[in-house]
């Protein structure tokens, strides 16, 4: 059995009662891995968009396959947290329990001794281990390494956690290989950021990786090929021919095999949709996000994410204004180097988002104060949300406490522009609407159309506070409605 048909087993193995779709591009990761098992290919980096079997063929399918073939193989497979790292181990588990797997490997066995969601073991003494980034692996050591989606989205676009991945992938992963020149790494993950582990491995004056990238949509003619060592001729038959033997051999696989091609404009899978599903997808995640995660090819993340077309406009407030919300982002100095407090406030309309009026101003805690108060009572909000940072918390719990204003605490739980990316999506899809004319409108566009090259970013705090909380708000009442 190939490791193509392994993989199909594998899948309806782990996955009951669905269909398993043998995607011509699962030939590639197939002949890649078969490659790397045998020692013919070192480094892979595969990079391919969510929901293509990337994890099941390569974190879950490949150690059964290695472990089958090779009992005593000791193999790490690390993701970005501890639960989908042990998730994959079970799965991995499930195959080599199956009937078929030890009907193909009949003398595979799981050790009693070590059977467990982060680590088992063949009675060879081969092994399974699942880790997470950052996770400890003292003491133990991997002739195979598997990196699966080493950061979420989110995580992606802290620098912090970018260099965590890297520094960890650097300094602790590559030493746990038990023979640096006849080990084994692979990484798959779908595109984050042009600084992911993706992009550090890529950058490296000496580039010893292997390379596969599959984009949703082709940017142009792709073809690849086989990287197996061709099957030598085999003689079948010997003729003595004047005193010598002549042999007659079969005629060898050709040592150039293409396995996958497509057109420019084609799709890696056939969607439901068509290209239709595609735009639905790139509207819901945001043009930026697409391109990495989707087309393997991150954007650089500077001044400019917000274009200015897509910033809507009205001329005239809505007809029947309600749910209306104020955003409060709030600072208690006065000083020239100082934030501003700023309030926006919002109308929702149809699923669509008005931007009524933005105050903005220094001010001392009391004049703060009195200023919310004030707004609250012009507009009749049905909500106030104010962040939960030194200013805002003092405020929260003197208006809960004295006044029966809608107050709504905001407790953030990303960094600044990992929160700014989470709402890109809102306003790229054309929700989001400005006022033609207004006093405040130039400084409000030059900050949240330059985030974050600004040197004030508050307008731009209450706005992603704002969408975020009406995002989170609907898929709320989306959930219980499914209910």
């Amino acid at each position: 059995m190939n490791f193509l048909k392994f993989i199909e087993l594998c899948f309806q193995t782990v996955v009951p009662g669905c269909e398993y779709n043998n995607y011509r591009y699962i030939k590639v990761i197939a002949d890649r891995l078969e490659a790397a098992s045998a020692g013919e290919v070192k480094r892979i980096i595969f990079n391919m968009p969510p929901r293509s079997m990337k994890s099941m063929c390569i974190s879950v399918a490949w150690p059964a396959w290695i472990l089958g073939n090779q009992p005593t193989a000791r193999i790490i497979v690390a993701s970005y947290s501890q639960r989908l790292s042990e998730k994959h181990s079970l799965d991995t588990r499930c195959v080599m329990q199956s009937s078929w797997y030890r009907a193909l490997f009949p003398e595979i066995e799981l050790s009693k001794d070590q059977n467990t969601k982060y680590k088992f073991q063949t009675v060879q003494r081969g092994y399974r281990i699942a880790t997470s980034v950052g996770g400890t692996l003292t003491g133990e050591g991997g002739d195979f390494i598997i990196v699966d989606d080493p950061l979420s989205s989110a995580q992606a676009l802290s620098e912090t956690l970018r260099k965590r991945a890297t520094n960890w992938f650097d300094q602790t992963l590559v030493t746990r290989l038990n023979d640096r020149k006849k080990g084994v790494i692979v990484l798959v993950m779908h595109r984050l950021h042009q600084e992911d582990l993706t992009g550090h491995l890529l950058s490296k004056p000496k580039n010893i990786w292997h390379h596969i990238c599959l984009p949703m949509i082709s940017e142009n003619k792709q073809v690849i090929y086989s990287i197996k060592k061709p099957i030598p001729p085999v003689p079948i038959i010997r003729v003595a021919q004047h005193c010598a033997t002549r042999r007659l051999y079969n005629k060898p696989a050709s040592p150039v095999r293409i396995l996958y091609s497509r057109e420019e404009g084609q799709l890696l899978y056939p969607l439901d949709g068509g290209k239709e599903e595609v735009e639905i997808i790139k509207a819901e995640l945001g043009s930026y996000a697409f391109a990495a995660q989707y087309q393997q090819n991150p954007l650089p993340l500077s001044s400019g994410i917000i274009k200015p077309e897509w910033l809507k406009r009205y001329k005239k407030f809505p007809d029947n204004l309600s749910h209306i919300t104020q955003s409060w982002d709030t600072a208690v100095s006065t000083s020239n180097m100082s934030n501003f407090s700023v309030c926006t406030i919002w109308a929702k309309i149809d699923n669509k988002f008005y931007l009524l009026d933005v105050y903005r101003a220094k001010l001392e805690y009391p004049k703060l104060k009195e200023q919310v108060l004030s707004l609250a009572a012009r507009w009749t909000p049905h909500a106030i949300l104010i962040e939960a940072k030194t200013s805002g918390q003092q405020l929260v719990q003197e208006l809960k406490t004295n006044s029966d204003l809608p107050i709504i605490e905001i407790v953030p739980h990303d960094d600044k522009l990992t929160r700014f990316h989470q709402i890109v999506p809102i306003i790229e899809s054309g929700k989001v609407f400005l006022p033609h004319q207004a006093v405040w409108l130039n400084d409000f566009e030059y900050e949240i159309l330059m985030f974050p090259e600004t040197r004030h970013d508050d307008q731009v705090d209450s706005t992603v506070q704002y969408l975020q909380w009406v995002r989170n708000s609907t898929s709320r009442v989306t959930a219980v409605r499914a209910l």
